[in-house]
């Protein structure tokens, strides 16, 4: 495939562009209909983690870093630190680091997410 892990973060980028800005339908175009997220709270599907998006925002900044790549046939596994500020009732909370795995999916011409896993840093 020769991606760099900087394509693929660029990708991984738009996702958080779109919890940024509030954009579900950014958010949904970079998901798989399969899609599935681990996360602290519990098991997300694609249509909960565009509606996590109905009141706008959830993000006020985030900054990506360490990414690494590994090449699986059709698919690629991004793994990166995330140091992010969520956005709860538009109220800013205090910075937040996790270690993210997402997984992307060469699918009808594009690249999808087909699934992410956020691990908090400890």
């Amino acid at each position: 495939m020769n991606l760099s892990s900087q394509e693929i973060l660029k990708l991984e980028g738009q996702v958080w562009e779109a919890l940024r800005t509030g954009d579900a339908q950014l958010d949904g175009q970079m998901l798989s209909d399969d899609f599935l997220g681990v996360y602290p709270t519990g098991f997300a599907d694609k249509s909960e983690h565009v509606n996590q998006l109905k009141n706008g925002p959830t993000v006020l900044s985030y900054e990506l870093t360490s990414p690494r790549l590994v090449e699986l046939e059709d698919r690629v596994l991004l793994t990166y630190k995330a140091m992010w500020i969520r956005l709860k009732d538009s109220v800013a909370a205090p910075q937040e680091e996790m270690f993210v795995s997402s997984v992307w999916e060469y699918r009808a011409n594009r690249w999808l997410n087909i699934f992410s896993q956020d691990t908090p840093a400890g």
